[in-house]
C-alpha cells in the first residue's frame, strides 16, 4: 500500500520545521520542500532552467546554480515575479514528491501494510494546490508577533521578516484547508504533547482497522 501521507505547513517562524523534526523522531519520513527545491535550482536541473528562462541568466550563479538570495529578494518584493516563479516551480516540487512516494511504496514489495508515513513540509503546500495528495494536512500556526519575534531572532532583518510576513498572508487559507491546526503560541512541552497525539492518531489511521477520513469519520 501506498505510504500515509502528510502535508506539513505554516508560515514563516510558526515552527512548522520544529514540528517535522518530531515527526521525524517518531519514525515517518520527512521531505523539506525547500530540500526540493534546492536540487533542482542545481546547475542544469529543470529549476534552474526555469529561472533562467523566466527571470534571467543574471539570477544565476557562477556555476550555474540559482542564486537564491538575490532571487528570493525579487519575489518577496514583487508578487507578479512571485506568481511567476511559483507557476514554475511547483508543479516540478510535486512531481518530485509524487515520485518519492511511490518509490516508498515500491520499496514494500508484496507486503500488504503501509511503507512509513510520509510527510512534506511545505510553507505554501495549501496555495500551490497541493493538498489533494495528502491524506492529512497538518498546519503550525502562531500570532504575528510571535513569529515575527522568532524570524528576528534567527537573524532575518525585522524589515525583511515583516516583507516576508505580509507575502505570506495571514494564513486564513490554509486553516481553512487543513484538517488538524497545531497551535504553537506555547511552550515546547506543550508542542511537543500536540505532535505527539497526533502521530498517535496518524498511526491508528493507518492501520487496516483504523482507515478513516481526515474528519475522523470511518
Amino acid at each position: 500500500m501506498p505510504p500515509f501521507r502528510v502535508g506539513l505547513t505554516g508560515g514563516l517562524a510558526s515552527g512548522k520545521s520544529t514540528v517535522a523534526k518530531l515527526f521525524a523522531e517518531a519514525g515517518f519520513q520527512v521531505v523539506d520542500a525547500d530540500a526540493i527545491v534546492t536540487e533542482l535550482y542545481a546547475p542544469g536541473q529543470p529549476g534552474a532552467q526555469a529561472v533562467a528562462e523566466h527571470f534571467g541568466a543574471k539570477y544565476l550563479g557562477k556555476g550555474g546554480a540559482v542564486d537564491k538570495l538575490r532571487l528570493a529578494r525579487l519575489v518577496f518584493s514583487d508578487a507578479a515575479a512571485r506568481a511567476t516563479l511559483e507557476a514554475a516551480i511547483h508543479p516540478l516540487v510535486r512531481a518530485f514528491f509524487s515520485r518519492l512516494g511511490t518509490a516508498a511504496a515500491d520499496s514494500t514489495g508484496l507486503a500488504p501494510a503501509r511503507s512509513r508515513p510520509i510527510v512534506l513540509e511545505a510553507t505554501r503546500l495549501v496555495e500551490a494546490g497541493y493538498a489533494p495528495d495528502f491524506d492529512l494536512i497538518v498546519t503550525v500556526e502562531a500570532a504575528p508577533e510571535v513569529r515575527l519575534e522568532r524570524a528576528v531572532a534567527r537573524g532575518l532583518a525585522r524589515e525583511e521578516a515583516l516583507g516576508r510576513l505580509a507575502a505570506q498572508g495571514d494564513g486564513a487559507g490554509r486553516r481553512a484547508a487543513a484538517h488538524r491546526v497545531i497551535d504553537n503560541n506555547g511552550t515546547a512541552g506543550e508542542l511537543r504533547a500536540q505532535v505527539d497525539a497526533l502521530v498517535a492518531e496518524i498511526r491508528e489511521r493507518e492501520s487496516p482497522s483504523g482507515a478513516s477520513q481526515p474528519d475522523g469519520s470511518r
